[in-house]
């Protein structure tokens, strides 16, 4: 086998203690854990598995295709879908036993005509728009949707399990919305119990509100960001809340050189050199979901100190300024991972490009080898040595 140029590894203990952490923080609440966009860069699948050991009741995603992806690799447990588009094949979410979402009455109506394919009753959650003006039933279309949806829960044609909404600002805790939400929700629930529902859970709260806001934990809190070990709401969270980063991504040296005091680095020379020193060429770029804007402000781990990136970052490669050192070609790059061992985090990269880390870890990947370790095994380690 070639030598592994660039990697993610993903340390699904840290997974598994996170949702541990998250549900003792939340009880009586259960946890959904969420793993759209292949669990948020870290692999649907292996995060889900993860998750359920750590007691996980639930599983979100956003799509049907990523929910049939965790049945077809054997998860049996509860888990909501909540994005569809027209034509959606909900006889098959309907068939896996998938919780389908449905924000107006022609989602109803197809979700119906998934029921009469699949031969089934559907498990169903209305979504109501609280105020992020995203997804969900209107407040004004609210009473209209919940009382179709009792029709149809009378006529077999589905069970509603639930009834939600999504905040948008709970990183923010005094941000007004985050109460402006709340008591339309508390609106929306009172609206579809006169219509005669009774849901099996309600949930308003993701990662942030789950963490800062415990009134808004209801039955159910979606974590996504908390349990990949991130802070959704950087300066607000407990320090004292254990989370642990699960990815850590990193890259072999490609080179290293010296250059003169003057030389310009990379596309459109937006660096150059202070003085003679060293450069160390890191084999990842744009192309492997690295941001472009990371050049000239990100850092990287190379023979133990942080490195600071020089130039722009390109398709493929990205330098970083050794200061001196000639570690040699092949030498460990630690682009970013949990930060115990001085190596910079998916939040550095955040700042460093003016983004949320949410975007660092799920867009990373590209030609870069994934795998999982569970640092719970004590033979299972990663394939190098620690950054």
């Amino acid at each position: 086998m070639s030598p592994v140029r660039a990697e993610i590894v993903v340390d699904l203990a840290a997974i598994r203690h996170n949702v541990r952490r998250l549900r003792a923080l939340v009880a009586p609440a259960a946890v959904m854990t969420v793993v759209k966009a292949d669990g948020y860069g870290h692999g649907a699948v292996e995060s889900a598995r993860a998750a359920r050991e750590g007691g996980a009741e639930w599983l979100g995603v956003a799509t049907i295709d990523e929910a049939l992806e965790l049945r077809a690799a054997g998860d049996t447990g509860r888990v909501l879908a909540w994005l569809g588009v027209p034509g959606e094949d909900y006889a098959a979410a309907v068939a896996a036993d998938v919780d389908v979402t449905a924000y107006t009455l022609a989602e109803l109506g197809e979700i119906r005509d998934g029921v009469a394919a699949a031969g089934r009753p559907a498990r169903l959650q209305l979504k109501v728009d609280t105020g992020l003006s995203r997804g969900g039933s209107t407040v004004a279309d609210w009473p209209t949707l919940v009382t179709e949806a009792h029709a149809g829960e009378a006529r077999g044609d589905w069970q509603v399990t639930g009834v939600w909404s999504h905040f948008a600002c709970s990183d923010e805790p005094a941000h007004p919305a985050n109460d402006a939400q709340e008591a339309a929700f508390l609106d929306a629930l009172a609206a579809a119990e006169a219509a005669g529902l009774r849901p099996e859970v309600r949930h308003l709260a993701n990662s942030a509100a789950a963490i800062l806001r415990p009134g808004a934990r209801f039955d159910v809190v979606r974590c996504g960001l908390a349990s990949y070990g991130l802070d959704p709401a950087p300066g607000e969270t407990p320090p004292d809340l254990g989370l642990r980063p699960a990815m850590t991504v990193r890259a072999r040296l490609a080179l290293d050189k010296a250059v003169d005091a003057g030389a310009g680095v990379s596309y459109g020379h937006t660096w150059h050199a202070e003085r003679p020193t060293t450069l160390g060429l890191v084999p990842v770029g744009y192309g492997d979901g690295v941001p472009r804007h990371a050049g000239n402000t990100a850092e990287v781990l190379v023979a133990g100190r942080r490195r600071p990136v020089r130039g722009r970052i390109c398709m493929d490669q990205l330098v970083v300024d050794l200061d001196g050192d000639r570690p040699g070609a092949g030498a460990q790059a630690v682009l970013f991972g949990p930060g115990v061992h001085g190596e910079p985090t998916a939040q550095d990269w955040a700042e460093a490009c003016g983004t949320i880390s949410y975007e660092i870890v799920t867009r990373i990947g590209g030609r870069m080898q994934r795998h999982h370790v569970d640092t719970d095994t004590p033979t299972d380690t990663p394939s190098e040595e620690a950054p």
